[in-house]
């Protein structure tokens, strides 16, 4: 009974905290070159971490919770790129619980300093590869809960709505000229938001298709084409952080996608710096993944005749990457190929 009253206390702190945040804005963004298709930003930036993962790791706590795996005393670890680390060592913080994040050595630094910043501790492995068995091995070792949201980032959040991000697009897009996204693009990291989203749209037996945007150098746009491709021998090597990934994780349900387009890593940079540009503050790399695959988009739609909405996902601020996307040096290491791609999405944008 003692651990019974600690549970619904940490419950109703999760709730609570819920109740405090607003939704995230729908940024709506004209396209003066394709009259009749109109671009939507949902802009999970606003989160009080700062990112879609905030969503991700509100879910992967409840369901832990609410499956009692963990108690008062239970110290929580997570495998992560970065981001969904800084948001569930916030809850952990809230839930007076120790969190160890497991991420790979390149992870950006300002992640690192939003997961201490949050309370949380760093343990670093050198190959991305390895941070599931490391989580699982420190869980064993601290007699704590890995949290795991490469295998429950799908099954944590109620699909049918109650407040999920997919229920939310439709909500605030309900006033709008098509107020049914003809496409609704997303990336794929665990495969969570984009199972959501595919299955709210079937459920409400919306028109709307999905699209996942996924770097090239990543598992998952092979796997769509080819179920036999289920991993990459040579890892990910994207350059773009959260999304990606070298094996198909557990939550990736591809049977939900309809369709998945592959972006170059200078494609997102110069995306994701064209957009920096026509919003007045910075956004990340995966979000230039998903205005890449917008961009195709809509031009597809025109080519066609069609008009409607496209709604794509503002996933985080670009802060967190002052010493990589934002940074001189590291662009120059990239090459120059992302200026290309900042004008084209540019010129995408605006009227120039």
């Amino acid at each position: 009974m003692k651990n019974r009253v600690w549970l619904n206390e940490a419950i109703r702190k999760i709730e609570a905290d819920y109740n405090r945040s607003a939704d995230t804005h729908l940024i709506r963004v004209e396209l003066p070159h394709h009259p009749g298709i109109t671009l939507y930003l949902k802009d999970e930036s606003s989160h009080p971490t700062g990112s879609l993962k905030h969503r991700l790791a509100r879910s992967l706590f409840l369901y832990a919770l609410c499956n009692e795996w963990i108690g008062p005393d239970t110290c929580v670890i997570e495998s992560s790129s970065g981001s969904t680390a800084v948001s569930e060592a916030y809850f952990a913080r809230m839930l007076g619980l120790r969190f160890i994040a497991v991420v790979p050595a390149a992870t950006a630094q300002p992640k690192l300093d939003a997961i201490r910043f949050q309370g949380g501790e760093i343990h670093m492995v050198d190959d991305p590869r390895t941070i599931y068995a490391t989580s699982s091995q420190l869980a064993a070792q601290t007699g704590g809960h890995y949290l795991d949201q490469f295998t429950f980032a799908e099954r944590a959040t109620d699909w049918r709505g109650n407040n999920n991000i997919a229920e939310s697009i439709y909500a605030q897009m309900a006033d709008e000229e098509a107020p049914v996204p003809a496409w609704v693009v997303c990336g794929a990291g665990t495969g969570g938001t984009s199972a959501t989203i595919g299955r709210f749209i079937r459920y409400q037996r919306y028109d709307t298709r999905l699209c996942v945007a996924d770097p090239v150098h990543s598992v998952f746009h092979r796997h769509f084409d080819d179920p036999a491709i289920t991993a990459l021998a040579e890892g990910c090597g994207s350059r773009i952080e959260g999304i990606g990934r070298p094996r198909v994780e557990p939550s990736f349900v591809p049977s939900v996608i309809d369709r998945m387009i592959a972006v170059e890593d200078a494609d997102s940079i110069g995306a994701m710096h064209a957009l920096t540009a026509k919003l007045g503050r910075r956004v990340g790399g995966s979000t230039g993944t998903n205005l890449w695959a917008c961009m195709q988009i809509a031009d597809e739609m025109a080519k066609a005749d069609q008009t409607g909405s496209i709604v794509t996902l503002l996933c985080d601020g670009g802060d967190r990457y002052s010493s990589s996307y934002y940074d001189e040096a590291w662009l120059a290491e990239c090459g120059g190929q992302w200026a290309g791609a900042a004008v084209r999405a540019g010129a995408f944008l605006t009227d120039g």
